[in-house]
């Protein structure tokens, strides 16, 4: 009879939990938006020089460096305009050695960079060999002029002049460039160093990350590099944050103590490491090639635009380089200073790396936490075993009934997921059926928020509520032995504790992925840290340490903005800020137009956004099920959906805009067929593509037009090819072959490795490729060429054929029913033909050229050599 009261109690509380879940969830989502603002759009004001004053940094005057080099338009390697921007650069860098301060020597030169060949480790970069020549280079360097030793001792600081040829390149990379420039003059009227800083100028970044390889393994100040930091751009402004570290920690633990806007996540660097975005930086050659630690940072913001006709000065953000020129100031101020420089290129033993690696990241741009994975291990491996013998223990004081309630509370999070990836993944699949593109939200990405979270929430919801189901069937049989209680108050009770077995279980997630991120050393993991400890502690303290009486009542408000204040503060702006960013890449999502299905991007971005959903929303959930909102958030859910879909289906919201252009390339191809009993066949078309996923029927029917031929889908990265390719001489197993290029100076010449087992290549009797095991896609290694307009277009390649080589066994391609060719060639013009300026006149507004080292110039010369020639 004296429960009585307490059932009272428990349903008034009810009555109050239901009245809050809207309440939570409005407080949820304004959290959620000051994170974000807080953490990536604050940023600081712009100052004049008069403000930054002689030794401090100030965006006015680097906008001046921005807007005079996109002035030139594009500039890519071998053009007329890189070379004036490069005279610029050299320029500057010399008005800053006629000002420097007394104290400080500074030295400047163009590097001429002769020819050279490389091969990156990463899987970007497979099967394939990159080759350049009479790349220039400026090159700055600050130093003491009363410190003998610090000449041996440099900080290098990098990036490209150099643009692709779709662009005149605000973004990338001017805005770095600039910023390098005002750090350079303002660390010339410093004092007291006792190491040197070198600027790094460099050209080829785009064709393939020459210009790093050039210097580092050709100019004599190499060995004197301690530390490398790359500046770059995968958007066009916003905050610069760091998105690769290492392998050393001392500069991400330098750059925390002293950075005044500190931005950068490891959750960035695993996931660039993971190879999910096919890129690479010159940070890359710095750590592979030269063994050096150091930092890498990117503008991200508005990423869509990168390498299109919309990076440009105009959506660049004010504050963005003040933002990392006063970053960088202050760190190179302090490291320069520094006593304890790391010596040597290889800064530790290859064993130690792992377990010295940096965790990081910032808290809302203000704060950098930085800890080595030695503790990151000693932490989790703590909380892990803390958790098991908490759960042990819970288990063994409940017996049977609490494994059953714990194992049905996991079934509802294994539900909440198979049916929030279901609902998300299965409108991703829909809406390349019924839209005429099928990433309709490039251009506005809070689109996905109705077209794939909505269903991803609507998905969870269900999930959890069937497991809810589940446990108020099975807990009437744990509850039935109390005589005392009326059904009334046993039905009450039973909703409360599956109440409390659902948020319970939102931990045995997490703890499941931070073991698994423990196992596998994964830095992000310190998210699943953050996700599990502060709930968890919330819980015991509000529901249970300090709970009066045994029986469950309704989650607090309280436990859940005690347990999710942290979580939310932490990782909600990045986690929404990587979804962002991988929408923008579905630009150039298609890295071999037409070989990819349309619905692939739609399943990526769905399955991103329902995980998010599962892994944020958990807690949250389980507080849903007692409360009457159920109901009113599956409509609104809905709703949502409903006019995301309707506003796409009706073309309200345009996929694209002229500012969020779709990425398309324009190619005048002559085609040749390979030499054979002295006949040679020409043809001639312009090929229209697109790295944007979707078919470009609405494009093409506004350029194509009389006397046109226009072929339609995808350019392979690897074409049959023009120009010359001669035999010099050969026997049974080997030949010698020369290639002449004539004025191409950027080229692509495929090897065929199930006829060839090794090759040498050569210019001007230097090797550069040498004999020794070359890796091979599909049948092809791959010479990718750039060069200066001086550099050289004869070459000379020298096969070594295979044993049971198709030459000899008369083997027939099955897929083309006719033999593969030995080598193929595409030769690349940066001109406008005719045919491609009436294209381009046509053109959509919504769509921009887009540039990569892969990707053909405007005019590519195709043609091959036959297996029996």
């Amino acid at each position: 009879m004296r429960r009585r009261p307490e059932s009272s109690s428990a349903k008034s509380s009810s009555i109050s939990h239901e009245a809050s879940a809207s309440d939570t969830s409005a407080i949820d989502h304004e959290d959620v938006q000051a994170n974000i603002r807080h953490q990536f759009q604050n940023l600081p004001a712009p100052l004049t020089a008069a403000q930054a004053g002689k030794r401090g940094f100030s965006e006015i005057e680097a906008l001046k460096h921005v807007n005079a080099l996109t002035e030139f338009g594009p500039h890519p390697v071998g053009s007329d305009a890189l070379e004036l921007a490069v005279q610029y650069v050299l320029e500057a860098a010399e008005k800053i050695k006629e000002k420097a301060h007394w104290e400080v020597d500074v030295q400047v030169e163009v590097f001429h960079a002769r020819s050279g060949a490389h091969h990156m480790g990463s899987d970007l970069f497979t099967g394939k060999t990159l080759v350049y020549s009479d790349l220039n280079h400026v090159v700055l360097r600050i130093l003491p002029k009363f410190e003998s030793e610090a000449a041996q001792n440099a900080i290098l600081v990098s990036s490209h002049i150099d643009t692709v040829f779709s662009t005149a390149g605000a973004g990338d990379c001017s805005s770095c460039i600039a910023v390098m420039l005002e750090l350079a003059r303002g660390i010339s009227q410093w004092a007291g160093f006792k190491h040197a800083v070198i600027f790094l100028f460099n050209t080829g970044e785009e064709e393939g990350l020459n210009g790093a390889h050039s210097f580092i393994t050709q100019h004599p100040w190499n060995e004197t590099i301690r530390m490398a930091i790359d500046l770059e751009a995968m958007g066009i402004g916003g905050k610069s944050g760091i998105f690769q570290a290492g392998p050393h920690p001392w500069a991400i633990e330098n750059f925390a103590l002293v950075a005044k806007y500190p931005s950068g996540q490891v959750i960035a660097q695993d996931f660039f490491s993971s190879g999910a975005i096919k890129s690479a930086t010159d940070f890359q050659v710095y750590k592979e090639v030269a063994g050096l630690s150091g930092l890498d940072f990117a503008y991200t913001d508005n990423s869509a635009v990168y390498h299109t006709k919309n990076d440009k000065l105009e959506l660049l953000k004010a504050g963005s380089l003040q933002h990392l020129g006063e970053n960088m100031l202050s760190f190179l101020i302090h490291i320069l200073a520094s006593s304890n420089l790391p010596k040597g290129n290889t800064t530790e033993q290859e064993e130690n790396k792992g377990q010295n690696a940096a965790i990081f990241f910032d808290i809302l741009g203000t704060y950098m936490i930085v800890y080595r994975q030695r503790f990151a291990n000693i932490l989790h491996n703590s909380v892990i075993i803390q958790s098991l013998l908490i759960w042990a223990t819970s288990l063994i004081v409940g017996g049977y009934p609490a494994a059953v309630s714990l194992a049905l509370s996991c079934l509802s999070i294994i539900l909440m997921w198979i049916l929030a990836l279901g609902f998300s993944v299965l409108i991703a699949f829909i809406l390349p059926l019924v839209l005429s593109s099928p990433v309709p939200y490039v251009a506005n990405p809070w689109l996905v928020v109705g077209l794939f979270a909505a269903p991803a929430l609507l998905g969870a919801l269900t999930g959890q509520h069937l497991g809810y189901l589940f446990l108020q069937t099975y807990l009437p049989n744990v509850h039935s032995k109390r005589k005392l209680l009326s059904p009334a108050i046993q039905a009450d009770l039973i909703k409360l504790e599956a109440e409390r077995w659902l948020y319970k279980a939102g931990s045995v997630q997490w703890l499941i992925l931070l073991v698994i991120g423990n196992y596998y050393k994964i830095g992000s993991s310190y998210l699943a840290l953050v996700w599990l400890v502060p709930p968890a502690f919330a819980y015991g303290l509000l529901e249970a340490t300090l709970s009066p009486t045994r029986l469950p009542k309704p989650l607090k408000l309280a436990t859940l903005l005690m347990g999710l204040a942290v979580p939310i503060l932490i990782s909600a702006g990045i986690l929404i800020q990587l979804v962002g960013t991988i929408i923008a890449t579905l630009v150039r999502f298609d890295r071999n137009p037409g070989g990819t299905p349309e619905w692939l991007g739609n399943v990526i971005i769905a399955a991103i956004i329902a995980v998010n959903v599962c892994l944020t929303l958990v807690y949250l959930l389980s507080y849903v099920h007692l409360s009457g909102a159920k109901r009113s958030i599956v409509l609104a859910t809905c709703l949502v959906f409903g006019l995301s879909f309707t506003a796409v289906l009706l073309g309200i919201v345009p996929p694209f805009t002229e500012e969020t252009a779709r990425a398309v390339n324009v190619v005048h191809v002559v085609e040749t067929t390979g030499i054979s009993e002295g006949k040679q066949n020409t043809s001639s078309y312009v090929s229209l593509f697109s790295t944007t996923p979707g078919k470009l029927n609405n494009e093409s029917s506004m350029v194509v037009g009389p006397m046109m031929t226009l072929k339609m889908g995808g350019v392979n990265q690897i074409f049959p090819c023009f120009m010359s390719i001669g035999i010099l001489s050969r026997n049974t197993r080997m030949t010698r072959v020369s290639v002449d290029t004539k004025g191409s100076i950027r080229w692509v010449l495929a090897v065929n490795t199930e006829e060839v087992e090794d090759f040498k290549f050569e210019v001007n009797s230097e090797e550069l490729v040498p004999f020794g095991v070359k890796s091979s896609i599909d049948g092809w290694h791959v010479i990718q060429f750039s060069g200066g307009k001086n550099a050289p277009t004869i070459f000379d390649l020298t096969l070594v054929w295979k044993v049971d080589s198709a030459r000899f066994a008369n083997k027939v391609d099955g897929q083309r029913g006719e033999q593969r060719p030995l080598l193929k060639l595409r030769t690349d013009v940066n001109r406008l033909t005719p045919k491609i300026e009436r294209v381009l006149e046509r053109l959509p507004s919504w769509c921009s050229l887009f540039g990569k080292s892969t990707s053909p110039y405007t005019l590519a010369f195709l043609s091959s050599l036959p297996v029996n020639f």
